[in-house]
């Protein structure tokens, strides 16, 4: 019986293990085409549908068949969509108009403009509070607004660049602070900031994740690593290596994995927990440009957003940093698998 017992756990542990060592793959693309750039995708795994920013309007994608399956056009400049279920509603940051733009999600029409600060950029819905929480780029603060009926609930101070956001669906809402390396906290119900942490060594935080059972936050950083921080305590737990550029995070709860998507390098990092630290356990191969994704948790895939680039024009004064010029009718998703 000990035997059988001991061999049955084993084979139970190979299998399990065998199954991570198959990896992530790029499983597909799905070609978009068009023109212009594009930032944050968002998978609503509930109804199936993935929202994916690109230049002046919002592409949607049925997530089953991977098809795109309507658009919502006539804004100036998006950056982020956050979905609230509840009330049947999902909301755009339109950094152009400095606006958020909330629309239904059964038909795509436009419910309302709500403006917000200045370059309204992270979007985030949370449950706790039933607010959505645009973070505003320029203005350095966020707009809270009331998800039911749009109404402006208040305004935070941040005190620096604000990036992507999280909630943790208990009250509290945190956001990478570029410019300071540092997340805030803030209270989703009394709209305060109720901690600032140092996440040295990293720089530049951009995407963020979460793990809300074991209370873990995922900021990818400019250095090409992973700051992994307590969400109670704001402590730097680990700081695993991940590629160049990275722009965005996610955290799968089901494979227990967090994802770093690396612009610069073209890769995706997987990165895992093994018993109190967390390190490396693959990196993928993507494409250069796809520096945003985003995790359908159902499936536990993977879409990342890129083109194919030509040259970038000259550096100047104004624009010391120019991007590359991106390729008429070249705009798609990766999709990776596990």
């Amino acid at each position: 019986m000990r035997r059988r017992l001991f061999v049955t756990v084993c084979l139970a542990a190979l299998t399990a293990a065998f199954a991570f060592a198959q990896g992530y793959k790029v499983s597909g693309s799905i070609s978009i085409g068009g023109s212009g750039g594009w930032d944050y995708l968002t998978a609503d795994s509930e109804n199936r549908k993935l929202y994916v920013s690109h230049g002046t309007e919002v592409v949607v994608i049925d997530l089953d068949t991977e098809k795109v399956v309507g658009h919502i056009p006539g804004m100036m400049r998006i950056h982020g969509i956050a979905i609230a279920n509840e009330f049947g509603t999902g909301f755009i940051s339109d950094g152009g108009s400095n606006q958020v733009v909330a629309f239904d999600l059964k038909d795509l029409s436009i419910k309302n403009k709500i403006k917000a600060g200045t370059n309204p950029d992270g979007i985030v819905y949370d449950g706790a509070s039933k607010r959505v929480f645009a973070f505003n780029g320029r203005s350095q603060d966020a707009t809270a607004i009331d998800a039911s009926t749009g109404a402006v609930a208040g305004t935070v101070s941040l005190g620096g660049k604000p990036e992507f956001p999280v909630s943790d669906g208990k009250g509290s809402v945190y956001d990478n602070i570029e410019d300071k390396s540092e997340i805030v906290r803030i209270d989703s119900k009394t709209l305060t900031v109720t901690a600032r942490w140092a996440v040295a060594p990293c720089e530049s935080p951009s995407g963020l994740a979460i793990d809300r059972s074991n209370r873990r936050l995922f900021a990818v950083c400019d250095n090409k690593v992973m700051a992994v921080v307590d969400a109670d305590s704001g402590k730097v737990i680990a700081t695993p290596a991940i590629g160049e550029g990275p722009d965005a995070a996610a955290y799968d709860a089901g494979n227990q994995v967090a994802l770093s998507s690396n612009g610069e390098s073209g890769t995706l990092t997987v990165i895992r927990q093994n018993g109190g630290g967390y390190s490396v356990a693959e990196t993928v191969n993507t494409a250069q440009g796809a520096r945003t994704m985003a995790l359908d948790e159902k499936t536990h895939k993977v879409y990342l957003a890129t083109a194919s680039f030509g040259a970038a024009p000259a550096a100047s004064a104004a624009n010391p940093h120019p991007r590359r010029s991106i390729q008429p009718g070249s705009f798609r998703l990766i999709v990776v698998s596990p």
